[in-house]
């Protein structure tokens, strides 16, 4: 049998492996826990991604170690996390968002260190829309699967855990972000980049460590290609047999 891929959608049964639970708990905290918003195809079918699948041992620790009620994991899981202004301060300082001339500037500034998590999807975005080169980055994804192979997990959610020892929650990533944004929505956003300094840091002392440096500006220098064809709509991979 093939091993999937850190990032592939998980079968109930794959998940109830991974998780320690028996299916049947899964589907029972599905109607537990509104948290959980899986997959599921028409039939019922289930599929889990790496975000569900963390949720669930979340959701197992609080339950099997914590000794927590359904009621108690609850309100943990929907109380939001609070943005650390100290942490702010000491890295970016959040003030007005800048104008398109402003941004593209700061993008094109190759002294300046522009960290982010999945940067192929930023690039494209970025570079599609304000026509310029996202210059000089850090791309926290490929240096985690690169630096952590010891973990299939390279979700930004888990980094944030694993180096700085906060739970930050998703519950808005799936939310509307096409109109105004709502002050959980900017709350959200703000948490979502405010520990990438400290993730960079770690990352690149691992690469080093591991003599993997090398290796993941190689696959930087890739990035560009791999972004390139995604922008002329190319999203198989071109290199499989």
């Amino acid at each position: 049998m093939v091993k999937k891929g850190p990032d592939a959608y998980r079968t109930i049964g794959e998940a109830s492996k991974e998780v320690g639970e028996p299916s049947y708990v899964l589907r029972f905290w599905e109607t537990k826990f509104n948290q959980i918003k899986l997959i599921k195809r028409p039939g019922g079918r289930r599929f889990y991604r790496p975000e569900d699948i963390n949720l669930l041992i979340k959701i197992k620790n609080f339950l099997r170690q914590d000794g927590l009620s359904i009621k108690q994991v609850n309100e943990k899981l929907s109380d939001p996390q609070p943005i650390d202004n100290n942490a702010i301060n000491s890295t970016n300082k959040l003030t007005e968002i800048p104008d398109k001339e402003t941004s593209t500037k700061s993008i094109k500034n190759e002294k300046i260190l522009k960290i982010g998590h999945f940067l192929r999807f930023d690039k494209s975005a970025l570079e599609f829309f304000l026509k310029c080169k996202l210059q000089n980055i850090f791309d926290t994804k490929i240096a985690s699967k690169l630096a952590r192979s010891y973990s299939d997990s390279h979700s930004l959610k888990t980094l944030i855990k694993e180096f700085i020892n906060i739970d930050i929650s998703k519950q808005f990533q799936s939310s509307d972000f096409g109109g105004e944004l709502s002050p959980a929505q900017l709350k959200y956003c703000a948490n979502d980049v405010l520990y990438l300094h400290k993730i960079h840091e770690e990352l690149n002392k691992i690469l080093e460590r591991e003599n993997r440096i090398v290796l993941y500006k190689d696959c930087l220098k890739f990035l560009k290609t791999r972004v390139n064809l995604d922008l002329a709509l190319f999203k198989d991979d071109i290199w499989s047999h």
